[in-house]
């Protein structure tokens, strides 16, 4: 039985993973932030050593509050970085839980993402690791943190990047 439970909370945490990829891709930035508990942390370091975002340099260290200024920075119509079409396409595989709390139904998940991204006629190339920490909810699992480590975050860039990976 425990072993089809794991299948099951696999299937949803990849259906979960599978969502907020679209959301991202569709550019339905609030549906995005939804996936996060109130508390919840969007975190990509600046070096794959890094431990905490709390207290050094990273290039996203955002909560709700945070991701919704960057939502209105995205969304308002005099936004100059946006008046250029532009659109992502994410792919998420190998996912995995890593540790689940039989008590509490919360999960640590390993998956790997490919991002392009195309604007400016430039197609750009993102690819790494998510870390989820999913807190269990009774709307199902939320993201109470999610770590993206990205095997090419200390590459040059023409532009910074204006949305979540």
């Amino acid at each position: 039985m425990a072993k089809k439970l794991k299948a099951s909370a696999l299937r949803d945490v990849e259906q979960l993973l599978y969502h907020q990829a679209d959301c991202l891709d569709g550019k339905r930035w609030q549906d995005f932030i939804d996936l996060f508990t109130k508390d919840g942390t969007y975190w990509m370091p600046a070096a794959p050593e890094q431990t905490t975002g709390e207290g050094v340099p990273s290039i996203f260290w955002e909560d709700r509050d945070l991701m919704t200024v960057r939502l209105k920075r995205l969304t308002h119509p005099r936004a100059w970085s946006q008046k250029t079409a532009w659109g992502t396409n994410h792919v998420v595989g190998n996912v995995t839980i890593e540790k689940e709390n039989a008590r509490t139904g919360d999960l640590v998940v390993r998956s790997r993402f490919h991002m392009m991204e195309f604007r400016n006629d430039v197609t750009r190339h993102f690819a790494g690791s998510y870390i989820h920490h999913l807190k269990k909810t009774k709307q199902g699992h939320r993201i109470k943190l999610q770590r993206v480590d990205m095997v090419n975050a200390q590459g040059p860039y023409e532009y910074v990047l204006q949305a979540w990976v």
